[in-house]
Parts: structure tokens; C-alpha cells; sequence
């Protein structure tokens, strides 16, 4: 049986500031996909003919771009939207209770749950191998438990006879995690600022946006 790959590449929006002063939402995202990679080649195109235009543009990262070059990454996500799969859990962050909010835990229960969800959404007998992307994480306390909590949510879910490997990449070297970040930031916006604009173009293949508190009532500040 020829090997067969799937690959989840993993994006965050909002900060982890659980006061009036931080963010409303935190979002986890995830897109999930096989090869081939038709969108890089696209993105590597598009990046140097901005650069021949008069641009000085390192990699792509939806919010810091113009808007201008946020068209163009999307018309390009949009050409290429067969076989994608996105998923996001949303946390409305002033309904989280003090004892979840420890960076420590926070992070990887989110985490967990949004893995959880998407690799259900598979028969995941079918794979030689899970592969995981993450943005390169700085510190390294939560790198360790990021690690952990998709080693033991995939050990958990997957059949002995599949692997698994966990990459923390710079974002800047990966355009499939640009990609996520592209995605994600668009989910953002449409909870953040109630903004459709760019959730409008890749609403076709968003699968879940999981409000995990949705039903909490308590808020916390």
C-alpha cells in the first residue's frame, strides 16, 4: 500500500491576558491537508513578484500585511481551497475560570480538544503518518507542554501501526503555516470585529468554529 501522509498545521489569534485589558477571543485553528502543495508555489510567486514591484516583504502574516497583498494571498488560498480542511475552537476568554488560566494548562487543553475534533473527523487507519506543524513557540515551559499534549492526544486516538511527528517551525520558513495564519485571522475577525470580509472567501471549507463556553454563563471580569 502506497504511504500516505496527513498534515495538520496549527495557528493561534488573540492573546492569553485574561483581564478587560486583553484580547475578547483567544482562537486555536488548525488546517488540515494531504500533498501535493500547490498553494506554495503559488505564494513563492506572488512573493517576489511584490518584491520586484518595490516591496520588502519576508513572508506573509495576515495581520501585519497591506490590504492589498491580503487580496492576493487570499485570491491564491481561494484557487487552491480543494482538500482543505479548517477547523477553530474559539474561547471566549472572560468566561474561563481562574484555575484554567495558567499558560501551562490553558494552552494545551485547547489544544487538545481542537485535535480531538479534527482527527475524529478521519479514518485514520488510511495513514502511514500524522505530521504536525506548529509556529516556532518562544518559551520554551510552553513549547514542552504543547509537545506533550499532541504526543498524548495522538498516541491516544491513533492505530498502532501510524506515526506521528511534531515540528515547531518559524512561520516564516513554512507556507502552509502562513496559510493557517491566513485562515485563522479571518475566523478572528468575524468574532472579533464582526467582520465577514475574508471568512466569506474560505467559508467553504471551514468544517467547525467551537464556541467551548458557549454555554457557560459565569463571567469572570
Amino acid at each position: 500500500m502506497a504511504k500516505r501522509f496527513l498534515y495538520i498545521f496549527l495557528d493561534e489569534a488573540g492573546n492569553l491576558d485574561f483581564s478587560s485589558n486583553g484580547t475578547r477571543y483567544f482562537l486555536l485553528s488548525s488546517v488540515t491537508k494531504e500533498r501535493p502543495f500547490y498553494t506554495c508555489n503559488d505564494l513563492i510567486e506572488l512573493k517576489y513578484n511584490l518584491v520586484e514591484a518595490g516591496m520588502n516583504i519576508e513572508y506573509f502574516h495576515a495581520s501585519e500585511d497591506t490590504q492589498a497583498v491580503r487580496n492576493k494571498v487570499f485570491d491564491i488560498i481561494c484557487q487552491n481551497l480543494g482538500g482543505i480542511r479548517v477547523d477553530s475552537l474559539v474561547v471566549e476568554k472572560r468566561k474561563t475560570g481562574p484555575a484554567l488560566r495558567t499558560e501551562e494548562r490553558f494552552y494545551p487543553e485547547m489544544l487538545g480538544y481542537l485535535l480531538r475534533y479534527v482527527l475524529n473527523g478521519f479514518n485514520l487507519s488510511k495513514y502511514t503518518e500524522i505530521i504536525v506543524f506548529t509556529d516556532r513557540l518562544p518559551v520554551q515551559r510552553k513549547r514542552k507542554a504543547v509537545e506533550k499534549t499532541i504526543k498524548l492526544t495522538l498516541a491516544a486516538m491513533l492505530p498502532s501501526q501510524v506515526r506521528y511527528r511534531i515540528f515547531h517551525h518559524d512561520s516564516k520558513s513554512n507556507y502552509d503555516l502562513q496559510i493557517a495564519d491566513y485562515c485563522n485571522w479571518a475566523i478572528y475577525r468575524k468574532w472579533d470585529k464582526c467582520d465577514t470580509r475574508s471568512y466569506d472567501l474560505i467559508r467553504a471549507v471551514v468544517k467547525s468554529e467551537f464556541e467551548i463556553f458557549q454555554t457557560g454563563g459565569r463571567i469572570y471580569y
